[in-house]
């Protein structure tokens, strides 16, 4: 199922949703940037429901819409390396390689507190 952009925020994203027995069992979006580029986003599907393409089939149907509303459009995807052959097989180059990182956010500390020089 296609989800058009609503027109009522600055961002313009298509999303697609896979629905089985009215529950998501996967999505994908996209996202219109300037300067004629669509950054690819966000694609999942649940664990129960890998290895039976719909992944494939989400990034495909994705993949014509492009196709056929955005041609001369230049687009780009951060992906984790098990999507990354996909990449490729639809002719994306392979960049630089990125490394995830998280942090829980704390409080901030007083002054300080972590640089105490006594004389």
């Amino acid at each position: 199922m296609h989800i058009p952009p609503s027109g009522t925020t600055q961002y313009v994203k298509h999303s697609w949703v896979a629905h089985i027995d009215n529950h998501c069992v996967g999505y994908t979006h996209f996202l219109l940037e300037p300067e004629k580029t669509i950054k690819f986003m966000d694609a999942w599907v649940h664990e129960d429901y890998r290895r039976k393409g719909i992944f494939r089939e989400l990034w495909d149907t994705r993949w014509g819409f492009v196709q056929q509303h955005y041609k001369g459009y230049k687009a780009y995807a951060w992906c984790k390396p098990m999507s990354l052959p996909l990449l490729l097989e639809k002719g994306f180059i392979e960049g630089d390689n990125c490394v995830y990182v998280e942090k829980i956010i704390e409080g901030p500390k007083p002054p300080f507190e972590k640089c105490f020089v006594s004389c």
